[in-house]
């Protein structure tokens, strides 16, 4: 049998982006946060004029999560190996079908939960793709500058498209149709307008024309965390990254439902302002995360482990809240929540920043929020056990889980991250045709 050969792929030639040639890309990842969290508000909504019980309300979360996983686990190596430009323009354009579908929910859940697999979808392909082509046309600026970049659009979105569809909802009519139609009309150039954006990873011959059994070895490789930064991960961002959104969870979609009996009419406002303001906060907070970075150094990890005190005291504050069912403790738990939320969403990234090559850093990506956005089932965990188990003993339990992530953050901090070099070249073994 003959050796395989070893083939060494030449690096394309790719042309300096133009300056401010990243700000098409945050605006798709812009654009697919609001659809992804203009949902979020109008859950109350979804109680009062669909009739839907609690558990079902947190199933269309849950339904989310569902479409974001593959979204987030295959978008970023996908487009590490076939290009940023496609698979975006692809995610952004399911995020207006989303919408359309969506704004059919009245005749049904069918379209509630197709709406949301698809928007999952969306949102998971902006995440990965999006911040990491964000990073490479950021020409100049340093990884913390590109990481916020990416961050602050998504969190942008998120906090405007839920206060828009709030207001909407409430205010406006047709409530279950015209927040939807406002994304479509907000979204629907965007795809366009990335078309003229330079790609960044454009793929090689080989890669185009590789068997499938060689395209799915290579997604599997570019999401393996790197060999040198393994226990960094596990000990740092893996005890982390699921209270990203699990923070989000606990404010906007467990706090509203505590203290619905003290809002009357207002719980649809009171839901979105919470939403608006847990973001807002995580938004404003999010530079404290690069320079707690400037300030302990590269290896250091102080800012995951301040995010997970906060984390730790917003938790806290929501299993007080959970005996008192103050609306005022809400909204302290959720600025509390969303200062965490800031902190950690980006000192995640950073983390993935320093661990992958420039050859997975998306599929590394992917696998961060992935790990964030499981965060996102809390609440149909808690709906769940709450058969059987109060909120006050729930949210004391979600409590000391986060004590003890606290504790192996801290653990972990003490260990450097030896981040993989990238390569000019990608080696790739061809198989033998020789059988």
């Amino acid at each position: 049998m003959l050796e395989p050969q070893r083939v060494v792929e030449p690096p394309a030639v790719v042309p300096a982006p133009r300056s401010g040639s990243w700000q098409p890309v945050a605006a798709a990842m812009f654009a697919c946060g609001w659809g992804g969290n203009q949902f979020t508000p109008l859950l109350l909504m979804y109680r009062r004029l669909g009739g839907y019980s609690t558990l079902s309300v947190d199933a269309f979360l849950g339904a989310y999560v569902v479409g974001l996983i593959p979204g987030l686990l295959l978008a970023g190596p996908v487009s590490d190996r076939r290009g940023r430009r496609p698979v975006l323009v692809f995610g952004t354009v399911a995020s207006v079908l989303a919408s359309v579908v969506l704004s059919f929910g009245a005749d049904g859940a069918w379209a509630i939960y197709t709406g949301r697999l698809i928007t999952g979808f969306a949102v998971g392909i902006a995440m990965s793709v999006g911040s990491s082509w964000v990073k490479e046309l950021s020409i100049g600026a340093d990884s913390g500058l590109a990481a916020r970049r990416a961050a602050l659009c998504q969190t942008a979105g998120f906090a405007l498209g839920a206060g828009v569809a709030g207001a909407l909802a409430q205010w406006g009519p047709w409530p279950m149709v015209i927040p939807y139609i406002v994304h479509i009309l907000l979204t629907v150039a965007i795809p366009v307008l990335l078309l003229r954006v330079p790609e960044t990873r454009p793929a090689s011959p080989a890669t185009t024309a590789g068997s499938g059994q060689g395209l799915v070895r290579g997604l599997v490789d570019d999401l393996r965390v790197p060999a040198p930064a393994r226990r960094r991960f596990r000990l740092v961002v893996l005890p982390m990254a699921p209270w990203v959104f699990g923070a989000a969870g606990l404010a906007y979609a467990v706090m509203p439902q505590l203290v619905e009996s003290h809002l009357g009419r207002w719980g649809l406002a009171y839901a979105t302002a919470l939403t608006v303001l847990m973001l807002g906060t995580g938004a404003a907070v999010q530079p404290i995360a690069k320079r707690l970075q400037q300030a302990a150094g590269p290896d250091d990890a102080r800012a995951c482990v301040v995010a997970m005190c906060v984390m730790l005291l917003g938790s806290v504050m929501c299993a007080a809240n959970a005996v008192v069912r103050s609306p005022w403790l809400a909204v302290a738990a959720a600025i509390t929540l969303g200062a965490a939320y800031g902190i950690a969403v980006v000192s995640g990234l950073l983390e993935i920043q320093r661990m992958a090559s420039q050859d997975d850093l998306a599929g590394l990506t992917g696998i961060y929020y992935t790990l964030a956005y499981a965060g996102f089932l809390l609440p149909a965990v808690l709906a769940t056990l709450s058969h059987w188990l109060s909120y006050p003993v729930m949210l004391s339990g979600v409590a000391l889980v986060a004590l003890g992530c606290l504790a192996l953050v801290i653990r972990g901090a003490g260990f450097g991250v030896t981040a993989r070099a990238a390569a000019p070249t990608t080696e790739r073994v061809q198989p033998d045709p020789g059988g």
